[in-house]
């Protein structure tokens, strides 16, 4: 159902069509889309372990690397709705194909980043991670409640997925930067604690928002 799917400008760019139509006369089903983006953040989370021990030049490119695969990653969050929708390549699992993957993926990225932290005394990057992780699972069931419900999916931030992935990718590219300056907090440190504030708010936000709408609903 297209009413389910994110409101998204990119989907309308000419270089998405493009890669959506190209996709689809390959053959390729949005299932598999879909799975990989799944692969792209098993890639990221090891990307952001192994920077935790890694040194010199290493770090910066593994946490690049990192800031790379949550891209792919959402580039085939767009894509698999866009073959499927757009080009008629849906099938009876689509559904579960569109959730399921999303959700491992938020939580490899999140807790993932967690760890790349994992170096530091004390140490409070993976629970972090693991508290950004839960509260981005608990914004999706939010939304899929409200859904199961009768109503129109609820998208609303500031802590939603593209915003949580932005954060991240951002936070990913800072910390790559910092030993051009030196010292000072570490980014991606900061950058947990913003998406756990955010994605917290989201939840109370989405909550609310469909609290409201089951009190206006007819009886």
């Amino acid at each position: 159902m297209t009413d389910s799917r994110r409101p998204l400008k990119s989907r309308g760019a000419g270089w998405a069509r493009a890669l959506a139509a190209g996709l689809a006369r390959t053959g390729v089903r949005p299932d598999v889309i879909s799975a990989s983006s799944v692969v792209f953040a098993l890639a990221g989370a090891a990307a952001f372990w192994l920077s935790a021990d890694a040194g010199g030049w290493c770090r910066p490119a593994l946490l690049i690397a990192a800031a790379l695969c949550i891209q792919l990653r959402l580039l085939a969050n767009l894509l698999d709705g866009m073959v499927a929708v757009e080009h008629g390549r849906g099938g009876p699992l689509g559904p579960v194909w569109n959730e399921l993957p999303d959700r491992i993926a938020d939580a490899l990225f999140l807790v993932g980043a967690g760890y790349a932290l994992r170096h530091l005394s004390p140490d409070p990057g993976p629970l972090l991670g693991w508290l950004a992780a839960v509260l981005a699972v608990l914004t999706a069931y939010i939304r899929e409640l409200g859904r199961a419900l009768g109503f129109e999916a609820d998208f609303a931030g500031p802590g939603a997925k593209p915003h949580r992935m932005a954060a991240l990718t951002a936070g990913c590219l800072l910390a790559a930067a910092e030993p051009l300056w030196r010292g000072g907090p570490p980014m991606l440190l900061l950058t947990l604690a913003l998406i756990v504030v955010l994605t917290a708010v989201t939840v109370v936000r989405r909550t609310l928002r469909l609290a409201a709408r089951l009190r206006a609903a007819p009886v």
